[in-house]
């Protein structure tokens, strides 16, 4: 039986991969007490043991884990930071062109942000099509809930008595220095970084992606941005959304607990929206770290997954 470690199960995105995984009758999960969850002697025998490790942790403690796995052929899914740049990596968005075949039996895999896995999702078929050269200037902004934030987030929400200044959405990454930039660029095949703006409101799970075009930016408009879009987008984990909206709105938590992503395109013949919704534990952090895990010991894509 397949052997899989957590190392940084105690964390959000770990806890649910954790909760997913349990259930599942053809893994088997090697567990530290908690005592030594945090012992690198322990962490070490653990990533090495296993046949397949997944690192939910910050990026500092993700790298330190790949040095303790040493010379096992443990295969490792990073879903921190540390790694979705890197040489020896393979960025794990199978729905990027000769991602899927590449999963398989691959040993270093970085999952995606989730603010990323958006943006990349709706921009990369359009630069590698042409619709959108690779020098176009673009603006994004992000709607997440606040489980995004990690524990010390979902405590500040859920606090009793909690600043008023949560009840209403807050934007961040003002500096314009968003760890997720650099992937967004690269994986959505840009020059040059988008200017980003993510916004955190209240509720717990949920994003919504949205890029906001002007119609000379393009080659095409929304109807031919359409067509690629059903071209690239039939599922079974992303699907193009023809008319996604409830009466004119569109929710940031309409996908939360579904490890699915739905991409959309809308707007009029001089400006166009293009945005993708899904969970941000979901499709943006375990529910994808699962779909690379099956594609990487050659299983059932969506086994496990919730869509």
């Amino acid at each position: 039986m397949t052997k899989i470690f957590i190392d940084g199960s105690a964390g959000t995105t770990g806890l649910r991969i954790a909760q997913r995984l349990s259930e599942r009758r053809d893994l088997e999960l090697i567990s530290l007490p908690e005592e030594r969850r945090k012992d690198p002697s322990a962490r070490a025998e653990a990533l090495q043991e296993a046949d397949l490790a997944f690192l939910c942790l910050p990026d500092d403690a993700a790298r330190e884990a790949v040095s303790l796995a040493g010379d096992a052929q443990t295969a490792i899914i990073d879903t921190s930071t540390a790694h979705r740049v890197c040489e020896g990596w393979l960025y794990g968005f199978p729905e990027l062109p000769g991602i899927r075949e590449r999963l398989f039996g691959a040993k270093r895999v970085a999952n995606p942000g989730c603010h990323a896995s958006g943006f990349v999702a709706l921009t990369a078929p359009l630069t590698a099509s042409g619709i959108l050269p690779s020098d176009a200037l673009l603006c994004a902004f992000s709607l997440t809930g606040y489980s995004g934030g990690g524990k010390k987030m979902i405590a500040a929400y859920e606090a009793a008595g909690r600043d008023p200044l949560l009840d209403a959405p807050r934007q961040y990454g003002l500096s314009q220095c968003h760890k997720h930039l650099p992937e967004m660029q690269r994986y959505g095949g840009l020059d040059t970084a988008p200017v980003f703006s993510p916004v955190v409101a209240p509720f717990y799970s949920g994003m919504e992606v949205s890029v906001l075009l002007h119609a000379e930016q393009c080659k095409g408009g929304v109807s031919e941005i359409a067509d690629v879009y059903r071209e690239r987008y039939g599922g079974p984990v992303i699907r193009f959304a023809e008319e996604p909206g409830e009466e004119g709105f569109l929710s940031a938590g309409a996908f939360r607990d579904r490890d699915c992503m739905q991409i959309s395109v809308s707007g009029c013949p001089e400006r166009i929206v293009l945005t993708a919704r899904f969970d941000n534990l979901g499709k943006g952090a375990s529910g994808a770290a699962i779909q690379n895990m099956n594609l990487m010991l050659g299983l059932p894509e969506c086994e496990g997954l919730v869509l």
